[in-house]
């Protein structure tokens, strides 16, 4: 009886030891292609404006379709790509989103306001 209680103790602690490995963890923040397309701006050597723009406008609509967090310094390149094709309505409007999200950004995002003014 005592190998029996054994076996099925060991089979169950097997089982629930496979079960935890299936739960896949979540993140904080969904970030799509955001650090390819910040590589690829600060290298020289990606998309165009448009396209790079498109590309996070269009994982922005994902990550907010998803329900989960736009990571720090999302909107802020987006600014920093508007700004850099002359639109400053949508430049002002990511990096003023930048800074209520994450208050942290501020300095980085007065940053920009004075580099663009120029």
């Amino acid at each position: 009886m005592t190998i029996r209680w054994m076996s099925v103790a060991a089979a169950a602690a097997l089982g629930l030891a496979l079960s935890g490995c299936a739960t896949k963890p979540t993140t904080l923040y969904q970030w799509q292609a955001y650090q390819a397309n910040v590589d690829q701006y600060f290298r020289g050597d990606g998309q165009s404006l448009d396209a790079q723009v498109q590309s996070m406008e269009t994982d922005l609509q994902k990550i907010r379709a998803s329900g989960a967090a736009v990571p720090p310094g999302y909107h802020a390149h987006l600014g920093l790509l508007y700004g850099k094709q002359g639109k400053p309505d949508q430049f002002m409007a990511q990096v003023q989103t930048e800074k209520k999200l994450f208050p942290e950004s501020e300095t980085y995002v007065d940053f920009l306001l004075r580099n663009f003014k120029k």
